[in-house]
C-alpha cells in the first residue's frame, strides 16, 4: 500500500494536513485487510510511526458510519505507555488524528493533577491515553470504567515489563471485557512479551517491519576505541565535532549521569540531565530546555529517556555501552526517526572492543570504526560552520546598518571579521587531546624514538626503583619534557632510560648543574654506552602505571652503602617531592 486511500475520510483529511503523503511500513501493515478487527502483535523499531500506526488500527472500532465518534461516558479505548513523557506524546498525536471526528482525548500520568483526571474521566471521554502505575490508582479508586472498552493498546510493551509494571497491567487488562482487541506494539519481543500476548489476544496477526535491517536504516552507526580513562574527554571532542541540534548521552547509572552533566556544565555546554533520582518538575524543566533549544546536550539513563521524542534530535553517544542488542536498538532509536538522519556513537573503552563488535552482530548492525575527532579536525568544522553561518543571506533593517556603518568607520573589514571569528570561538568549549588508544604496535622503537641515547641510574629493583618517581625525577633533573623519555628499563641493581638524541646534549648538562640538588645526590645519572640489558618494565615504550604490584618506596637506611659502590653517599631513598 502506497497511500492512506483506505483510511476513514476524516483521519486522511488530518494525515494530509500534517505532511503525511503515504504510510511507513507499520502504518501499511496495520491498515492491510488480515489485519481489520484482529488482535495484533507488532514489532516496529522506536520512531517508525507506531502511534499513528495504532491510531488507523483502532479506527474501525472507535467511528459510527458518519464517520464520527458516538457518544460515551465510558472510554471505547484505553493506550498504555511506560513513561509519562511517552503517554503525553501518544496524546498529542491523537488529538490531531482524530480532532475532526469529535473524540475525547484523556490523559492519565503521574506529576499530573489526578483530581481533573478524575474529573475528566467523569464527564467522558473516547480514548484514555496513560501510564501503568496512574491508570491502576484510577481503577481501584473507581474513576476509571473500562466496562465498555473496545480496544486496548499497549505501547512499548517491552519496557513497561522491564520497569516492573507487570502486575499493573494484569490488573488493567483483566478489567477490560472479553471480547476487546488488543494491539501489543514492542521492538524486541522477549519471553514475557510473548507470554502475555498468549494471555491477553486471541489469534493475533504477528507483523514485523524490523526486519533484519534492525539497527534502523535512517541511523548511522560509528564506533571510536578510546583509553578507558580518556571517555569524558572523548564526549566533549564528538559533541564538538558534530555539534548537533540536540544530543542525547547515554549512561549507565544515575551517578554517573550527574557527573557527566557537571563535567559538561563546566566546561561549557548547554546540558540537561535526565535520571530517576530528578522530580516530575525537573524533568519537564530539561525537557522545556531542549525544545526551545535552550539546551542541546541531554545526559540520560536508558529508563529516563524512555518516551523522548526531540524532532532536532539527530547525535546519540553512547558513553558507556548498552548492556545487550535491545537496549542498543532502543538508545539508538531516540534519533533517525521518522524517516530524518541521525547518528549512533559508541565510546568504546580498548579492552572491551570484542565485546562490542560480538553485540552489534548479535543486533545485525554494521558500524564505522573511526578514529576519534582530533582537536585539529575540529577546528577545521568549525571553521567551515563558522564560514556558512556568515555567509548566508540576513535581513537588516536601518539600525543595523547604521551601526555596521560606525564599526567599519572605527575598524577594517579584516579586523572586524576577525572579532567575529574570535567571538565565536569563545563561546565554543574546547577540545581535548586524547591518549592513543589503539593497540600496542609489534617490538621495535617506539614512533619518534629511532635515535635515541641510552642514559644508566645507579638504583635499580633492589632499591625499589619504580617509574612513577623516576619519570618525574628525570625531567626535573635533565630539564626534560615526557615526550622526550622512552623506555625505562629497570634491572636488578641499575635502570636504564632512553632519551631522544636531540634533548640528550641538553638533558646531560642539566644533569651536572643538578647534581647534589634537592637532596638527590644518591642517584647518579649517566650516558650508557654498553650493551642493555634486556629487562623492560614498560613494553619498549612508556612505562606502564596501572597500579599493579606498585613497589613501596625505597627504605635504605643512612648508613648502607650507596647502590653505586665506590665510597658514594648513602642512597637517601625516593624525595618526597619526587611523586608530585
Amino acid at each position: 500500500m502506497t497511500s492512506f486511500s483506505t483510511v476513514p475520510a476524516l483521519l486522511g483529511e488530518a494525515l494530509a494536513a500534517h505532511g503525511y503523503t503515504a504510510p511507513t511500513p507499520v502504518q501499511a501493515a496495520v491498515i492491510e485487510p488480515e489485519a481489520d478487527g484482529r488482535d495484533l502483535i507488532v514489532s516496529a523499531q522506536t520512531g517508525s510511526g507506531k502511534t499513528v500506526a495504532f491510531g488507523l488500527a483502532m479506527a474501525a472500532q472507535l467511528l459510527g458510519e458518519d464517520g464520527k465518534v458516538p457518544f460515551t461516558l465510558p472510554p471505547l479505548a484505553l493506550c498504555i505507555a511506560p513513561t509519562r513523557e511517552l503517554a503525553l506524546q501518544v496524546s498529542r498525536e491523537l488529538m490531531w488524528l482524530y480532532g475532526k471526528t469529535g473524540a475525547r482525548i484523556a490523559t492519565c500520568v503521574g506529576g499530573m493533577d489526578a483530581g481533573k483526571e478524575r474529573r475528566n474521566l467523569q464527564h467522558g471521554s473516547h480514548i484514555v491515553v496513560g501510564t501503568p502505575g496512574r491508570l491502576r490508582d484510577h481503577l481501584e479508586r473507581g474513576a476509571l470504567d473500562l466496562s465498555a472498552l473496545r480496544v486496548a493498546v499497549l505501547d512499548e510493551a517491552d519496557e513497561m515489563l522491564d520497569m516492573g509494571f507487570r502486575e499493573d497491567l494484569e490488573q488493567i487488562l483483566d478489567a477490560t471485557p472479553n471480547v476487546r482487541r488488543t494491539l501489543l506494539f514492542s521492538a524486541t519481543m522477549p519471553k514475557p512479551i510473548v507470554a502475555l500476548a498468549k494471555r491477553y489476544q486471541s489469534d493475533a496477526l504477528r507483523i514485523s517491519t524490523v526486519g533484519e535491517d534492525r539497527g534502523h536504516g535512517d541511523i548511522a552507526y560509528q564506533c571510536v576505541t578510546v583509553a578507558p580513562s580518556d571517555i569524558e574527554n572523548a564526549v566533549v571532542n564528538l559533541l564538538r565535532f558534530h555539534e548537533a541540534d540536540s544530543a542525547m548521552l547515554f549512561c549507565a547509572t544515575r551517578d554517573n549521569v550527574r557527573h557527566l552533566h557537571a563535567s559538561l556544565i563546566e566546561r561549557g555546554f548547554a546540558a540537561v540531565a535526565l535520571s530517576g533520582e530528578h522530580s516530575q518538575n525537573e524533568r519537564n524543566a530539561a525537557l522545556q530546555a531542549l525544545r526551545d533549544r535552550r539546551a542541546r546536550v541531554c545526559v540520560a539513563t536508558d529508563v529516563a529517556a524512555r518516551g523522548i521524542d526531540l524532532p532536532t534530535l539527530t547525535l546519540v553517544i553512547h558513553v558507556e555501552i548498552p548492556r545487550d542488542p535491545d537496549a542498543l536498538q532502543h538508545r539508538s532509536g531516540r534519533t533517525g526517526r521518522a524517516g530524518k538522519k541521525g547518528t549512533a556513537v559508541l565510546i568504546v573503552p580498548h579492552p572491551r572492543r570484542r565485546r562490542v563488535e560480538a553485540m552489534l552482530r548479535d543486533a545485525r548492525v554494521t558500524a564505522d570504526w573511526i578514529s576519534m575527532p582530533t582537536p585539529e579536525a575540529i577546528r577545521a568544522q568549525d571553521h567551515e560552520r563558522l564560514l556558512h553561518a556568515l555567509l548566508e543571506p540576513v535581513e537588516t533593517d536601518d539600525e543595523d546598518k547604521a551601526l555596521a556603518a560606525r564599526l567599519l568607520a572605527e575598524r577594517s573589514p579584516e579586523d572586524i571579521a576577525a572579532a567575529l571569528v574570535r567571538m565565536h570561538r569563545a563561546k565554543m568549549p574546547q577540545a581535548e587531546e586524547l591518549i592513543d588508544a589503539r593497540p600496542a604496535k609489534a617490538p621495535g622503537p617506539r614512533e619518534g624514538f629511532e635515535d635515541t641515547i641510552w642514559f644508566k641510574m645507579d638504583c635499580g629493583r633492589r632499591h625499589n626503583a619504580d617509574p612513577r618517581w623516576i619519570l618525574p625525577l628525570l625531567c626535573r633533573r635533565g630539564h626534560i619534557t615526557r615526550g622526550e623519555i622512552g623506555a625505562i628499563r629497570i634491572a636488578a641493581s641499575e635502570t636504564y632510560v632512553q632519551v631522544k638524541r636531540s634533548a640528550a646534549d641538553k638533558f646531560a648538562d642539566a644533569l651536572k648543574r643538578t647534581k647534589g640538588t634537592e637532596g638527590e645526590d644518591g642517584i647518579h645519572i649517566a650516558p650508557h654506552h654498553g650493551p642493555t640489558p634486556g629487562v623492560d618494565e614498560g613494553g619498549g615504550g612508556r612505562p606502564q602505571r596501572n597500579g599493579a604490584n606498585r613497589p613501596a618506596r625505597p627504605t635504605l637506611s643512612r648508613g648502607a652503602p650507596g647502590p653505586g659502590g665506590g665510597g658514594k653517599p648513602p642512597y637517601k631513598g625516593k624525595p618526597r617531592h619526587a611523586s608530585r
